[in-house]
């Protein structure tokens, strides 16, 4: 197997194992162990690369959570007006809520560690934030935390429901909070 010097994208895929070990048998079933296997590395690369489990994980979700505002970003960035940005929100949740089960899973196995740790939660607070921000270029603040908020719950139902709710209803719910009162 290649040293660390001669194999420079080792650490993304440590990363990139660990979230599909995830999302494959949750926080639970990840070990140090499992994650060298499927990244096909030593498992002394996991002691190089991170502190710890904690910081593995920590460190894959907060990748996660960059690839999640990079789609907030590509999809909101050529709006220039409220009605562009209106229809890329509902593109958005509809993107997010049709990707592959695996982020959704990834997601909510993310918002049960906040839940519980605080170093996920501020995780989850500059990802939030980080949304915002892309909506506020959009919307008054008030408005951008309740579509985040939208975008969030929409993603969750539609991508849970039998059938999902259709487009319609989306623009709807977005139209319906980002109103001028």
């Amino acid at each position: 197997m290649a040293t660390g010097h001669t194999d420079p994208h080792r650490r993304e895929r440590i990363l990139a194992a660990a979230l599909d070990l995830i999302a494959e048998e949750g926080v639970a079933g990840v070990s140090h162990r499992k994650i060298a296997a499927r990244a096909r590395v030593p498992l002394g690369s996991m002691t190089y690369h991170f502190t710890g489990i904690d910081d593995l994980l920590l460190q894959a979700f907060t990748g996660y959570a960059d690839h999640v505002v990079t789609l907030f970003e590509d999809h909101l960035a050529g709006a220039t007006t409220v009605d562009e940005a209106r229809e890329a929100v509902t593109d958005l949740i509809h993107t997010l809520s049709e990707n592959p089960r695996r982020d959704l899973i990834l997601t909510q196995e993310l918002y049960t560690l906040a839940a519980r740790h605080e170093p996920y939660r501020a995780l989850c607070v500059r990802w939030m934030r980080r949304s915002r921000t892309l909506l506020e270029h959009h919307f008054p603040a008030p408005t951008a935390r309740q579509l985040d908020a939208l975008i969030e719950g929409l993603t969750l139902h539609r991508a849970l429901d039998d059938p999902p709710s259709d487009r319609a209803l989306t623009r709807e719910a977005v139209a319906r909070i980002t109103a001028a009162p």
